[in-house]
């Protein structure tokens, strides 16, 4: 299928979600085109780095070092971002600088977060690698890191300049964490599209072997869903807090077991079954 591009407008930033099957192959062209600085980092975790870094070294996005942090709830603390500070400190990283991140929604708000307070904002491009960071936590600007009273405490607004999203990567994701995706996506259908909904349970064969066909064209529709209702909320005064359907009971789950054994999207899951 032919590349979807989303806009998304927000009184802060205008940005483009590039939604492709092998978009990551084309990473240097699409960053190129947004006119950022040229001195590029990116923030990624040891796993992704050793299916997928490879191929990253490939799109000459950088030839810096890659930032690599451990991923997972337990590890989305300041503690974690400061070592993103470190590595940037010592090679004299300066406000001409652009950092991506590459992984799932844990890297991106963590390296979000960096990236919105390092020397007060430097550029950021998201490139998600996992289904829930791909339809739902890469698109709106929520940057952060938990606390120990509780997830998400510390964080600010702060949109990407790009989005590049390939179903491609997904190919990787182990089947719990793909299905800890799909329940973000079936949020959406709850919540905004009755034909999104009917779309994944009448296709979860397809969706679960990951038929670029059937898969793509759900990320796509997640995405625009996300995009809409940022564009008229960018900071959570209304509208956009449809999107947290499920999150109030799914955060505590997550909290009170220590980010230990529920995934975001599992803890998501049984707080809308809370909500319904």
């Amino acid at each position: 299928m032919d590349p979807v591009r989303i806009d998304v407008s927000t009184p802060s930033r205008t940005y483009r979600v590039t939604i492709d099957d092998g978009a990551l192959d084309r990473l240097g062209r699409l960053i190129n085109d947004v006119r950022l600085p040229e001195r590029r980092f990116v923030v990624s975790s040891p796993l992704v780095w050793r299916f997928h870094g490879v191929q990253f070294g490939r799109t000459g996005v950088t030839s810096e070092q890659p930032i690599l942090v451990p991923d997972g709830e337990r590890y989305k603390h300041l503690a974690t971002v400061s070592r993103i500070y470190d590595a940037l400190t010592r090679v004299n990283a300066d406000r001409a600088t652009t950092l991506v991140t590459f992984g799932g929604g844990v890297i991106g708000d963590m390296a979000g977060f960096a990236a919105a307070t390092y020397l007060r904002g430097v550029s950021l491009v998201h490139v998600p690698t996992t289904l829930l960071a791909q339809v739902d936590s890469a698109i709106g600007g929520k940057v952060g890191v938990n606390h120990a009273l509780g997830k998400n405490l510390i964080g600010s607004f702060y949109q990407p300049h790009a989005v590049v999203v390939d179903p491609l990567l997904l190919a990787t994701l182990p089947r719990r964490e793909f299905r800890a995706g799909l329940y973000e996506v079936i949020k959406y259908g709850m919540t905004s599209s009755a034909p999104l909904f009917d779309r994944v349970a009448k296709q979860r064969k397809e969706i679960f072997a990951r038929t670029a066909a059937v898969l793509t064209p759900i990320i796509a529709e997640s995405c625009r869903i996300k995009a809409d209702v940022v564009a008229t909320d960018e900071r959570e005064a209304g509208p956009r807090r449809i999107l947290n359907f499920g999150h109030t009971a799914g955060h505590a789950l997550e909290s009170v077991t220590k980010y230990r054994r529920y995934r975001h999207g599992e803890a998501v899951a049984y707080g809308m079954l809370v909500a319904a």
